[in-house]
């Protein structure tokens, strides 16, 4: 089915049951043709840089998004932008497009599962229609009543009493209120009640402005005798107005009882407003937390981060934000202070009695006599505000470098108001089934499923008939979650958080409950972070969208999902420049019969094989004992040093915990003094055995166009050195600084070193076409003019790493750090290719190449976090030979990974479970792949046993 365009015959007929492209030509493309069935299940496969995504995102995405904009008004289009047209012939059998990328995720604290997935605003409305109030003074419930049911009351309790009939018109507030009452005493009433005291209202009557006070009106003075029950009814109508529909009795005794139209509790009085959603919502100001904002915690300056070390002495940087001693004021004003309690600069911290520690920290009213050195003889005498009030006032009022720099001394701890549940203590007080709102957003989706199991027997008749039709709507939300594999999430948990891959299986969810049917889905590796066993439940998914009428693509390496695919494109045959053809395609049963290499590594032909011996390590190991963070069950971690260790597990099983936070923290920390705050734990050994630590994570390298591998590796600055360095440069007078195109003096100064211009455009797409002045070189003539073996500064930018490295071969600084870049499987892509182009895979393997271009000390300590990452199965091979002659070295290197292929590869498994959330959290098999493989209790050793068979 694959052609080149130039071959095809003129006249073609399409068929509508296949979407065709013609001519696709984006970034490395060849020119391709390609033609798949509809309303099926497509994988796009291929190596690392192969062009995959070229062609799902940026060729067939594309044109859907584009034919979308296009469907608008050119009025509005121009206040939208529009999208440019890909490089491609043409495009048949476009359905509408939906894509779900990784890297679309929220950086924002406040985006939740319960947020995105609405089963949170589901259960804001339950709550808000159906749940019941009780007070948060005495735990009764609240009642609301009408007025005939206020005077039933009255006439059956208080049966002939004298009583006293009130309507509050002021609670708790300041002021003298002069006015007030002579606008009282104008309605007609004589009486007021005053903090308790029933008082004549006079002429000019007023009460103390700066003393907090509660007003009654007196409406009328009754005796209950249901004679009288139309008039008592005409005042308690009256009250109710007057109080807006609030009012009280009082008793000859004094004693007052309370009622309301609204929600009040009978016993102290306390009323709430009516609820409605926005109550339960902490991104709303009705229903969040006042202290935290509605974010669960709070960003304090403590004792603690300001005075890390108490056996250093002032002078020698105890209290971190001054640093050492200097002669400038601050530190004269302390002196003062510590020579009044017979102390000096130089007294340790320690020695330090605690009250002088806290007016140091908090200051105090008692003025401090400071020598003026202007003016010999006299003295300054001002208060001292103290350090953590002065960091406070800083953050709040500081220019943005002083707030950021005040923030290396904040940690974040949990609000003490309420206590991470992120709402105001009313809406904590509605509850349905004895479970406020926030109780149900920390349990886990299977948790709650299994809550919301009966609930209608649970409820009363009134919230029996309101529940059912939202009850529906948020177990069928939950139902699609649990579908994908995520039901050890909890609603509370900030999308931030997430991997790439739960995050895309969220919206995958999300996506199967708009039942939308004749859409074409796009999706970019979906099983990252999957373990194998629940690899299933995301296969299954998938056909589900595909069975509404969808078309699904699928960009992704899973031996599984292509194997159940209906569909395979392999795009390679290479990366980069090698690749961007078909290499194969057909449905798996055609696919397998070929030769392509993923064929081959299907079939078993080609395969990545286990190591023939497990290192057994240096004899060393670092100790974590106790973990208990998050769902950690006070597990033991032991980690052999000088090993190849794998941390496996089901998803949510507690592997990012234990690793990222707990263990990275108390690393980091020991290390490099960071103020990362572990989780709890009780200690830990063996950190002398190390000597440095390394995390390398998945986030993106840059977010614009001028990061790029060279700046990032920092390989960049040792090329331009050796620009700076060579005859030519120096007859000019040129620095290192004219060799880089971010600041002026070598760049061009039309484009700004961008290398492009933007042209923008009123009715058609922005275009970025190469500047006209450097025509894309980035660099001004003069600088263009210095050269090294004949190739300028920006002809080395336009390099792959792989003809860098012959180029540079007899300059061993600048050679080590492109080395790496080719040795993890990156000589396809330019030193100067813009960060922005670079797939998720790519730019975690140049961080990894940075990171091991630095010296190691064979005492080193990586931490990788699921490093195959869009990586085919050849890339695999290549990553796992780094990283075993990383540790041949003799540094240890911790892997977190679901792969099959490095977890068979590794000296070692800790594997955590047995299942995700709450039933998690357990070490459940440690050792080598062979001994877990022979565990009954892992799931990893299930599928370990088959793959080393």
């Amino acid at each position: 089915m694959a052609k080149s365009a130039a071959t095809r015959p003129a006249e073609h007929i399409y068929d509508h049951d296949t979407i065709e492209i013609v001519g696709a030509r984006e970034h490395n493309l060849k020119n391709i043709n390609v033609t798949f069935p509809r309303n099926k299940l497509i994988v796009i496969t291929g190596i690392s840089g192969s062009g995959k995504s070229s062609l799902a995102f940026d060729t067939i995405y594309a044109e859907g998004q584009r034919r979308y904009m296009e469907s608008f008004s050119a009025y509005a289009r121009s206040f939208m932008g529009n999208l440019e047209r890909p490089d491609v012939d043409k495009i048949n059998g476009l359905s509408p497009v939906i894509s779900i990328e990784q890297k679309t995720t929220s950086r924002n604290p406040r985006s939740t599962v319960g947020t995105v997935t609405e089963i949170y605003d589901f259960l804001r409305l339950l709550y808000a229609r159906a749940g019941e109030a009780f007070s948060y003074l005495s735990g009764d419930k609240m009642v609301r009543q009408s007025e005939d049911q206020i005077l039933d009351t009255l006439l059956q309790h208080f049966k002939g009493k004298k009583l006293v009939l009130l309507a509050p018109i002021v609670k708790g507030r300041k002021g003298h209120y002069r006015e007030l009452f002579q606008q009282i005493r104008k309605s007609g009433y004589t009486k007021v009640r005053v903090d308790g005291e029933l008082i004549e209202i006079s002429a000019k009557m007023q009460v103390d402005r700066y003393k907090i006070h509660d007003i009654e009106v007196v409406t009328d003075r009754i005796v209950a005798d249901p004679k009288d029950r139309a008039r008592i009814g005409q005042s308690i109508n009256k009250s109710l107005k007057e109080g807006k529909g609030i009012m009280m009795i009082m008793e000859e005794n004094g004693k007052v009882h309370h009622f309301s139209k609204f929600l009040m509790d009978p016993k102290t009085g306390l009323s709430y407003d009516e609820p409605a959603p926005n109550s339960f919502s902490f991104n709303s100001p009705y229903g969040a937390c006042p202290t935290c904002n509605g974010l669960g915690q709070i960003n304090e300056i403590t004792e603690a981060s300001v005075i890390p070390d108490k056996s250093l002495s002032i002078s020698r940087g105890g209290i971190l934000p001054l640093g050492e001693y200097r002669d400038i004021w601050i530190f004269k004003k302390i002196e003062a202070i510590l020579k009044r309690y017979k102390l000096a600069l130089t007294t340790p911290l320690k020695d330090v009695p605690k009250e002088v520690i806290q007016i140091l920290l908090y200051g105090d009213d008692v003025p401090v006599a400071v020598s003026s050195v202007k003016y010999p003889g006299t003295e300054w005498n001002t208060k001292f505000e103290g350090i953590i009030s002065f960091l406070e006032k800083q953050r709040e009022e500081g220019s943005e470098a002083i707030k950021k720099w005040v923030e290396d001394f904040t940690v974040s701890k949990e609000c003490p108001e309420c206590h991470g549940a992120r709402l105001k203590k009313e809406s904590l007080h509605f509850k349905i089934d004895n479970k406020n709102i926030a109780e149900l957003a920390v349990l886990d989706i299977l948790a709650l499923r299994k809550w919301m199991e009966g609930l209608e027997d649970r409820v009363n008749d009134k919230q029996r008939v309101i529940a059912t039709e939202i009850l529906k709507e948020i177990r069928k939300r939950i139902g699609f979650l649990l579908d994908v594999g995520l039901d050890y999430l909890n609603l509370n948990r900030p999308i931030r958080t997430l991997s790439g891959g739960e995050s895309q299986r969220i919206r995958l969810a999300t996506q199967i409950g708009t039942q939308l049917v004749g859409v074409l889905y796009i999706l970019d590796e979906p099983s990252i972070g999957l373990h194998a066993r629940d690899n299933v439940k995301l296969i299954k998914a998938l056909k589900d969208l595909r069975d509404l009428g969808n078309s699904v693509i699928v960009v992704e390496h899973d031996k599984d999902m292509m194997l159940e695919s209906d569909y395979i494109i392999d795009i390679g045959p290479g990366a980069g420049r090698h690749g961007g053809n078909v290499v194969s395609e057909g449905d798996p049963k055609t696919f397998l019969k070929g030769n392509s290499t993923t064929a081959r590594y299907l079939t078993g032909q080609l395969g990545i094989p286990s190591q023939a011996e497990r290192r057994k390590g240096s004899g060393d190991k670092i100790v974590v004992t106790q973990a208990h963070g998050n769902n950690l069950k006070n597990v033991d971690l032991k980690i052999p040093l000088g090993t190849l260790t794998c941390i496996t597990g089901v998803s949510g099983s507690g592997k990012s915990t234990l690793i990222h936070d707990t263990l990275f923290p108390i690393l980091n920390t020991h290390f490099y003094n960071s103020r990362a705050v572990p989780m709890p734990h009780k200690k830990v050994e063996g950190l002398q055995h190390v000597d440095k630590v390394i995390e390398v994570d998945q986030s993106p390298i840059g977010r614009t166009p001028r990061s790029n591998p060279a700046t990032y590796t920092g390989v960049f600055s040792d090329i331009r050195d050796l620009f700076a360095q060579l005859p030519e440069s120096k007859i000019r007078g040129y620095k290192t600084g004219r060799f880089s195109f971010n600041v002026k003096g070598g760049r061009c100064e039309t484009c700004e070193g961008a290398g492009l211009r933007l042209i923008e455009m009123e009715f058609l797409p922005d275009v970025y076409v190469p500047c006209e002045t450097c025509k894309g070189k980035r660099y001004n003539r003069e600088t263009l003019e210095v050269r090294f073996k004949g190739k300028s500064i920006s002809d080395v930018l336009d390099m792959t790493v792989e003809e860098a490295v012959g180029f540079f071969e007899n300059q061993p600084k600048i050679l080590r750090k492109i080395q790496t870049l080719s040795e993890v499987g990156l000589g396809y892509i330019s030193l100067g290719q813009h960060a922005t182009t670079l797939s998720g895979g790519e730019a975690q393997r140049v961080k990894l190449a940075t990171e091991l271009s630095k010296r190691d000390t064979g005492k080193t300590f990586y931490i990788l976090d699921e490093p195959t990452t869009g990586l085919h199965f050849q890339d695999i091979a290549h990553l796992l030979d780094v990283l075993q002659k990383l540790v041949d070295k003799g540094n240890t290197v911790l892997v977190i990974e679901h792969n099959m292929d490095v977890i068979k590869s590794a000296d070692y498994i800790v594997d955590l479970g047995p299942e995700g959330g709450e039933k998690g959290g357990r070490i459940i098999a440690t050792g080598t792949p062979e001994e877990v493989a022979k565990n009954p209790a892992s799931y990893t050793g299930a599928f370990l046993k088959h793959e080393l068979n």
